[in-house]
């Protein structure tokens, strides 16, 4: 190897040269490779305009996301995830009455890189009625899911193939709280792991509760209840999904019937949460009906994102890095009616909006420096999308 005639990288080893030299070309590569195409499965509620869970190609370089195409037939996959190391994607079926019992489903599809297709590997139960959220574990051994309609969680054990197993294990909430027609019982939901896959999380709407299970996903019990069992939610407030801080000690929670955000300091080796600030996710002075869905922690650590229905706008905090309290910067009209859920792409400079009642996904790109918003008149139609997720 020749060296470079720079006298300070003389002094330098050929092999350390060789590295300093080769690094811009490792950064590009890397760079490339993470803004390289993906795909983007969007969960939907089924009807006259879907019948499944569709497939686009998303370019991570200029935001543009193809057209979807329909991945697989199966009915109201309203919420989806992803194996962390599997080429394995998960649905909830958000039925009553599955295989001739009350009760929805959970499906196990294998990926097809090259295709984006689907193919069903097996169904099984989830154990109690309206699933409407479900994770998988770090590991890959387990599906958590969340059942609205019953009001309970389920674990489910992966086979090696990705095939699911039956439910192994399944916990009853109990219990209502203050608003009688929303709140007469328990609603479960949300469930995730937490970062460190130690203690799995629950939203429980009808309960306003943060329920905290100790995890185990190699053997029964899965979810064992933490001491304490819970966080307590403001009376009325409904939480409905969480999200993790990048740091995993601190948790922003969106409550849809009170339209705010709790951001809650999280003990990862105990399992505690305890309340920092509710702030509203509504422009001050709005009066109208509105219900907050989707909540997401930017991978910068930075901001946080919200989604409003009604009002139809993301909400867009700054994250206090000293504190961790929320800061408002703007709401963001969505470009559509009813933003269920919304995604920010892996490279942490696209937001995707899937508008529920209005059929469409829309694109925005995220400034890095401040959190906003900025629409990119990029939009794709597919009916009553309700979910969506990022496979590399």
């Amino acid at each position: 190897m020749k060296l470079p005639s720079d006298p300070l990288l003389r002094l330098l080893s050929p092999s350390l040269v060789c590295g300093l030299l080769c690094l811009p070309v490792a950064l590009r590569k890397a760079s490339a490779a993470a803004e390289a195409p993906m795909l983007v499965y969007i969960g939907t509620y089924s009807g006259a305009k879907s019948k499944g869970i569709y497939v686009s190609r998303f370019d991570a370089a200029t935001g543009r996301l193809s057209p979807p195409e329909l991945a697989a037939e199966t009915k109201n996959p309203s919420f989806l995830a992803v194996h962390p190391d599997r080429p394995f994607l998960y649905a909830v079926g958000e039925t009553s009455d599955f295989a001739g019992k009350k009760t929805g489903a959970v499906s196990a599809f294998r990926i097809e890189a090259k295709s984006g297709q689907l193919t069903l590997l097996n169904q099984q139960t989830s154990g109690g009625t309206g699933p409407c959220h479900l994770a998988v574990d770090k590991t890959g051994r387990c599906v958590l899911v969340a059942n609205y309609g019953s009001g309970s969680v389920a674990a489910l054990p992966l086979e090696p193939d990705g095939r699911l197993a039956e439910p192994g294990m399944l916990v009853q909430h109990e219990g209502s709280s203050v608003n009688k027609q929303r709140q007469e019982g328990p609603h479960a939901h949300f469930i995730t792991n937490d970062p460190g896959n130690r203690f799995a999380l629950a939203c429980d709407l009808g309960l306003d509760k943060v329920l905290v299970y100790r995890l185990n996903p190699f053997q029964k019990p899965f979810l064992t209840p933490n001491d304490p069992p819970s966080a307590s939610i403001r009376p009325g407030s409904g939480p409905r999904h969480l999200a993790f801080h990048p740091t995993g000690r601190w948790v922003y929670v969106i409550n849809e019937m009170g339209s705010t955000i709790t951001a809650l300091a999280y003990d990862a080796m105990r399992g505690t949460l305890q309340e920092l600030q509710t702030v509203s996710t509504l422009p001050e002075g709005f009066t109208g009906e509105n219900y907050c869905a989707e909540v997401q922690v930017h991978s910068s650590g930075k901001f946080v994102y919200g989604s409003n229905r009604r009002h139809d706008s993301i909400v867009v905090f700054g994250i206090d890095p000293k504190t961790r309290k929320l800061t408002l910067v703007e709401h963001q009209p969505t470009k559509g009616k009813t933003p269920r859920h919304f995604a920010i792409a892996p490279t942490g400079n696209w937001l995707l909006v899937e508008n529920q009642d209005s059929d469409n996904i829309a694109v925005f790109r995220v400034d890095r420096s401040t959190g906003r918003l900025t629409p990119t008149g990029q939009e794709v139609e597919v009916g009553a999308p309700v979910c969506m997720a990022f496979v590399r």
